[in-house]
């Protein structure tokens, strides 16, 4: 397979991210914060192999002081919950089944669990989280987004 970039959103129509850069300010202006949001971007991400999504928000989670061990184990966060707070499991178990919609939706159990965590209005910005980075995953995948270059090791950032 191919991972020659196929296409670039960005050039051939700029304002066709304007929708998805107005998702992102509602979601950042939120209560979440940026270390959970960044673990929900991360987990979606593992769960489609967006490359692209998952280096971006790796940086992110890092910049946001999310621990190198949390982000190393999340997409076997199950097997070490002592190191994800109830709200965090909360919300990486609803970003999971959101993301799996079409193999059994949201169970009652998710949803339960959620609304113990988190108020309405931080539930609906986590809905609009992980919709959002599912759609970014999806267009970065089907276009072969490339990653970017990094600056060389000891280059001024």
């Amino acid at each position: 397979m191919s991972s020659a970039p196929r296409l670039s959103i960005q050039d051939v129509d700029p304002a066709a991210y304007q929708p998805m850069f107005a998702l992102e300010k509602y979601i950042h202006a939120g209560n979440l914060g940026e270390d959970l949001l960044a673990l929900v971007k991360i987990r979606a991400s593992q769960i489609n192999g967006c490359a692209y999504c998952l280096d971006m928000h790796g940086r992110e989670a890092r910049a946001a002081g999310v621990d190198d061990r949390r982000l190393d184990v999340l997409a076997g966060w199950q097997e070490a919950p002592d190191l994800y707070s109830p709200r965090e499991q909360a919300a990486l178990t609803l970003t999971e089944e959101v993301t799996l919609i079409g193999e059994g939706g949201v169970s009652e159990e998710t949803w339960a669990q959620a609304s113990a965590e988190f108020s309405e209005q931080d539930i609906v910005v986590l809905i609009m989280a992980i919709c959002a980075i599912n759609a970014w995953n999806r267009m970065a995948i089907t276009t072969r987004q490339a990653l970017p270059e990094l600056p060389a090791a000891g280059s001024a950032s």
